[in-house]
């Protein structure tokens, strides 16, 4: 494969895959997707560098600014920002490697893919399935926050409920989301791409006019408190290893490296810049929160803070702006994850990790039925119990112990070179990039909490221990 034409010369031809089914949303990507995964042909590249920023900046924007804001600031204060701010900067050294593995392997499955094939069949079944149940933790933490900002709507209409609406409504929308996607879905990208561009519109305005408030602009100079925690930076690296499920969906954009244009060009520059994006907007998201409350009445206000702070601004048109933003920028979260969950279970049932069953196609509709019910179910489950914070940190786990193998699998392949290796973009500095964002990565599961940290090592004990009973005769590296 030439760096010039990355699409020039297709992959030979294997084993065709299972009949995606009519054509049409869900059908179309499931097609796409049997023909990545066999070799069968290339991808038509339709995805230029605006719609994979969208895909990033859609998947990434809903929590770090509609769910975390009032938890992070009562944990690390002003000091929150920081912690976006690392996150940040751990995305950032994952996404240059995930890159250059990206145009290596254009296949769908993302870092399960990458890890497989460059760290062979054990490894790729710990973070394959992890990724499974990673997704299926978000897709949870997502529901509890789209459950809360749709109570929040009763609220804003005066009707008083007689319980807490955000667990009962976040289950609802997951079981309302999973039966929708079996019927499959047409235009997402087009509605994918809508949804962000009014998410920032409203976000840009929304925090231009709160930084100015904070400023002193329109007021009176907010006084700071104190920026760090009484904790010191033991709070900041704790708040960022919570948070960091704020930064799952820029890897979201190596699952379509296949349909990007330009992929050395267009797949760092969508990887990078959604990061970038979403840092910044994180950033000033606390900052402008902070200034409206103090981080312990910021605290008060739970899941639905920013909705407090845009009311503390310009009254109730503020408040509901925030609240529709958070409707959408939730829904679309919840919605992008439940998908992605099916996808990892459908990517290793046709590497014979799981039982082929779990990769059957409903004819009808192109869905992967089986797949949708194993990332559904239990996701539905896990939003019942309404622990928002275990269920953001153990996001965060499985999907840093699988960047921290992606950057482990560029290291061995830079120094293996192996014949098939023919990256078009190569990461600058790959080998120490790689090295530190491994380590960062590993390093910040750490700062989690105890519970979070025994709930992610028993999923991956769980996942090794179903390799050893059921894949141990399956090889995967090189295979592609």
């Amino acid at each position: 494969m030439d760096d010039s034409d990355p699409t020039a010369t297709p992959d030979p031809p294997s084993a065709p895959g299972p009949d995606p089914g009519p054509p049409g949303g869900d059908a179309d990507t499931l097609a796409a997707a049997v023909d990545a995964d066999t070799g069968a042909g290339e991808l038509e590249r339709t995805i230029g560098l605006v719609g994979g920023l969208a895909i990033g900046v859609g998947t990434m924007v809903g929590a770090g600014i509609f769910v975390f804001p009032g938890l992070a600031a009562a944990n690390a204060g002003p000091a929150a920002s920081l912690s976006f701010a690392i996150g940040a900067v751990i995305a950032l050294l994952v996404a240059l490697p995930a890159s250059e593995l990206a145009t290596a392997m254009p296949r769908s499955g993302g870092g399960y893919f990458f890890i497989s094939r460059g760290l062979g069949t054990a490894a790729g079944a710990v973070v394959g399935l992890g990724l499974w149940l990673g997704l299926v933790f978000a897709s949870a933490f997502y529901l509890v926050g789209l459950g809360s900002y749709a109570g929040q709507v009763f609220l804003e209409a005066g009707i008083a409920l007689p319980i807490d609406p955000a667990v009962p409504l976040g289950v609802a929308f997951g079981v309302g989301l999973t039966v929708l996607s079996l019927f499959g879905t047409e235009n997402t990208a087009a509605l994918q791409n809508g949804i962000v561009v009014l998410l920032l519109v409203i976000l840009t305005v929304f925090l231009s006019y709160g930084s100015l408030d904070a400023l002193g602009v329109f007021g009176v100079q907010s006084t700071p408190e104190r920026f760090f925690p009484p904790g010191g930076a033991l709070p900041v690296l704790q708040t960022a290893a919570l948070v960091f499920t704020s930064y799952l969906g820029f890897a979201q954009v190596a699952t379509v490296a296949g349909d990007i244009r330009e992929p050395s060009r267009n797949l760092p520059l969508a990887m990078v810049g959604s990061v970038l994006i979403v840092g910044v907007l994180y950033v000033v998201t606390i900052f402008v929160a902070t200034s409206a409350f103090g981080s312990a009445r910021l605290g008060e206000f739970g899941e639905t803070a920013m909705v407090e702070v845009a009311r503390s601004f310009v009254g109730l048109p503020g408040a509901l702006a925030i609240v529709f933003a958070g409707l959408l920028a939730t829904f679309s979260s919840a919605n992008a994850s439940i998908l992605s969950a099916s996808r990892a279970v459908y990517a290793v049932s046709r590497d014979g990790i799981l039982p082929a069953a779990a990769s059957r196609l409903n004819l009808a509709y192109g869905t992967p039925h089986v797949a949708l019910g194993l990332a559904g179910g239990p996701i539905v489950v896990l939003a019942a119990t309404g622990r928002v914070a275990l269920l953001a940190e153990v996001a965060s786990f499985l999907h840093l112990v699988m960047y921290g193998l992606i950057c482990v699998a560029l290291i061995r392949l830079r120094r293996e070179r192996p014949a098939w290796y023919d990256p078009s973009f190569r990461c600058p500095a790959g080998i120490a990039v790689a090295g530190v964002g491994g380590l960062a990565s590993f390093a910040l599961i750490a700062f989690m909490q105890p519970a979070s940290i025994g709930v992610g090592a028993a999923v991956m004990l769980a996942a090794y221990g179903w390799y050893r009973h059921y894949a141990t005769d399956i090889e995967l590296a090189g295979d592609f």
